[in-house]
């Protein structure tokens, strides 16, 4: 039997049954800015909202939660991993949705570097309704792998419901209404949008900048890449071919840089079969500290 001890006045007017039903639709709506987590102790994801859109497109986010010790891969998981994978079919009024990627790190896993990410971890999204009036039912699948000392795939599966100003949908008890309250999740959201490497020419930039990419011809052909980082800060460099099917070596670092910049350097290894280095597009990830930056430029 349901007591309202508290809100007496939310009931006045409404039959027993009504208030009743309005009290639950309270305490329900207070979760709809995420959904349930799907997962065990170690490892779990969850899709949650934000709370505006910009222009078109709505916000979101996928919320990945390990336990220390644990990590998952990036797109590119470099010398050993699997990258995850996303998959929204089945999710209604949505046109498309493009899955952001937040700065990874490198990690040594047993004598090979992965580029992943540890501890919590949010994939924003960016989603275009196909009629942006209406609200949206994100549905997600989720594959990804998952490692401490050994690695298990993972499996997760989530839904959301966000309306058409990206917020997530409320039901007001006074009223019968659906409207919007600011997502608990918004902070959040914002600092994994921050993390997002910002899409720049070669050469540009002030503090962070892939100045110059060059390729070195010789027995083991290889591609010097110049940064320049603020100082005083560690740097990485993550390099991708034009497709997934391609695997280049993760950029190390070595000596020659010029005065102000770091140098870095990758063998021409990793295409597939019948690919050619020559004129490929390469996109270069390049981080340090809390800066992120990503390059696209070509093998000339």
């Amino acid at each position: 039997m349901m007591t309202i001890p508290d809100r007496p006045w939310l009931c006045a007017g409404l039959a027993i049954p009504l208030c009743a039903l309005s009290l639950v639709a309270d305490a329900a709506a207070a979760a709809e800015d995420a959904s349930k987590w799907d997962g065990d102790a170690r490892y779990a994801a969850r899709l949650i909202a934000g709370s505006s859109a910009s222009g078109n497109v709505l916000r979101a986010g996928i919320e990945i939660r390990l336990t220390a010790g644990w990590h998952t891969y990036w797109r590119y998981p470099g010398d050993a991993g699997v990258p995850p994978r996303f998959d929204f079919a089945g999710s209604q009024n949505l046109q498309s949705v493009e899955v952001l990627w937040p700065a990874p790190q490198a990690m040594p896993e047993q004598g090979l570097t992965a580029i992943g990410y540890t501890g919590n971890l949010i994939w924003p999204l960016a989603i275009v309704p196909q009629d942006r009036t209406k609200p949206v039912k994100l549905r997600l699948k989720l594959d990804y792998a998952v490692c401490e000392k050994l690695c298990v795939p993972a499996e997760a599966k989530a839904e959301l419901v966000l309306n058409g100003n990206g917020s997530s949908q409320r039901v007001s008890s006074a009223q019968g209404l659906l409207s919007q309250t600011p997502s608990a999740q918004e902070a959040a959201l914002i600092a994994a949008e921050a993390r997002v490497p910002k899409k720049v020419a070669l050469g540009e930039g002030a503090a962070l900048a892939v100045r110059s990419v060059r390729r070195e011809n010789g027995t083991h052909a290889r591609v010097i890449v110049d940064v320049a980082a603020p100082a005083g800060t560690g740097v990485a460099l993550f390099a991708e071919g034009p497709s997934p099917d391609w695997a280049l070596p993760v950029p190390a670092a070595i000596d020659g840089a010029p005065a102000g910049l770091k140098r870095f350097a990758f063998e021409l290894d990793g295409a597939p079969p019948g690919a050619r280095y020559a004129g490929a597009a390469i996109r270069l990830t390049a981080v340090a500290g809390d800066e992120a930056i990503e390059v696209v430029t070509h093998l000339d």
